[in-house]
């Protein structure tokens, strides 16, 4: 109750303060020589004055920390199986780019092809990939919540899909939440970072690099100590594994 009456009250304040701004942004504009119309059916309230930027540290670092590791690699060709769209879209300016989803983007950008997959039937030969990303991804496959079938092991049937994909010596760039395990149905599930290292067994595991829940404070942890992820609620894990 107290917390509505805050709100109502700030958003009261924001109005008269959207008025007052608006009075006198018109007043400066009738002076200014530049051609774009000022109409108060156009305004749109809009206040984000924040101390710092904000942004959600996972779907921040992650494709940062995956970008980084392409630029090492230099892949001729990288596979992206429905991660964040835009990590594909920007890397895809330096190193040519198939991005595939159960839902492909509509989009169209050079060095960048979008094709429909289902990731429990990847269109590839066995061990045919070099360098392969899946990332926030593998913990949503079943839930139905992005209209798949619900399937309580789809995450484990869409893991050994990439396991068999992935060429000798080749690269995969695995990212999904991490702390203590859990199915928060049917948003995603939360992996310990053992369960992860199990599922792909038959990688190497050349980099783990952990976002935790006080990333706005820590940023990304490269090669954190295990313990620190079993502490997280829901932190994210990156796993950079090739096969051997």
């Amino acid at each position: 109750m107290i917390k509505r009456i805050q709100n109502k009250l700030k958003k009261i304040q924001q109005q008269s303060r959207f008025k007052k701004d608006f009075l006198q942004f018109s007043k400066m504009s009738k002076h200014s020589n530049r051609q774009l119309p000022l109409l108060w059916e156009h305004a749109r309230m809009m206040y984000e004055d924040t101390d710092k930027t904000p942004f959600d540290t996972h779907y921040i670092y992650h494709p940062a920390w995956a970008a980084r590791i392409l630029a090492k690699t230099k892949p001729e060709l990288h596979i992206d199986i429905s991660s964040k769209l835009d990590f594909s879209t920007l890397v895809s300016a330096f190193i040519p780019i198939k991005f595939y989803d159960f839902r492909p983007a509509n989009i169209i950008l050079d060095g960048l092809i979008s094709e429909k997959v289902d990731l429990l039937n990847l269109p590839f030969e066995d061990k045919n990939i070099m360098s392969i990303s899946c990332m926030h991804v593998i913990e949503h496959i079943g839930l139905g919540r992005y209209g798949d079938k619900i399937d309580s092991d789809g995450d484990i049937k869409a893991i050994k899909e990439l396991s068999r994909v992935l060429a000798k010596g080749g690269v995969l760039l695995f990212v999904v939440p991490v702390g203590k395990p859990k199915i928060q149905f049917n948003a995603h599930r939360i992996y310990s970072y053992e369960q992860v290292l199990e599922y792909f067994k038959d990688l190497i595991l050349k980099e783990f690099v952990l976002i935790p829940d006080d990333a706005l404070e820590r940023g990304m942890i490269i090669n954190a100590d295990r313990d620190d992820v079993a502490k997280q609620t829901y932190g994210c894990g990156c796993f950079w594994f090739i096969k051997q």
